[in-house]
């Protein structure tokens, strides 16, 4: 199988980390994939016609692409233990949050490298900005004992969530008045599989 990524993409890191801890990071070669929303790559958009990363190549079907979908192919093929059928709503809800910073996180990060300054919106960067903080408010006030449970993919998406906003927003202080959310950061960022996944 190839995985379409970048190093940068958090969404992309999503599906690294998940690669490691289900045991098949063997099995993927990373194919690193240089473009833009501006301007794609030729070889990833013909593994995805949207032209996002990741995508990944497959023995059996289609390639697949959408983070969240390519997380629930690997968690499957390695057995089921990071979507646990027992708490499934809170698990695609608390990745569904995770997911929602990193598209706000990014959207506030095109706004500032493509748009020329003159035409960026410090409104809509504030707009999306108070989305994170409405999420990680949320994640602080309801997650905090799901996140101190058996791994799964909400810990997961979260994870990689707040590694970004350190990487591209470090200076905006998300872990003010959210000492547990930041404590419980600290401890899953010491994870081997997000070691290897840190972005340079």
């Amino acid at each position: 199988m190839d995985l379409y990524y970048s190093p940068a993409s958090p969404f992309a890191r999503k599906v690294r980390v998940t690669l490691i801890e289900t045991g098949q990071d063997a099995d993927v070669r990373l194919v690193a994939s240089q473009q833009t929303p501006l301007a794609p790559d030729p070889a990833n958009v013909a593994q995805n016609p949207l032209g996002k990363v990741p995508a990944l190549t497959r023995p059996d079907g289609p390639a697949l692409y959408d983070s969240r979908v390519i997380c629930r192919y690997l968690d499957a093929r390695a057995g089921g233990r990071l979507y646990p059928e027992r708490r499934i709503w809170e698990v695609l809800t608390l990745e569904a949050t995770a997911d929602g910073i990193l598209d706000a996180a990014l959207l506030m990060v095109y706004e500032e490298r493509l748009r020329p300054e003159a035409q960026r919106a410090s409104d809509y960067v504030a707009a999306q900005w108070d989305k994170v903080l409405r999420a990680l408010d949320a994640i602080e006030g309801r997650w905090i004992s799901h996140l101190s449970g058996p791994l799964d993919m909400g810990q997961i998406a979260t994870g990689c969530a707040l590694a970004y906003l350190d990487f591209r927003h470090g200076g905006r202080a998300w872990r003010a008045a959210r000492p547990d959310l930041a404590a419980w950061f600290a401890r899953f960022d010491d994870r081997p599989a997000m070691a290897a996944t840190r972005p340079a």
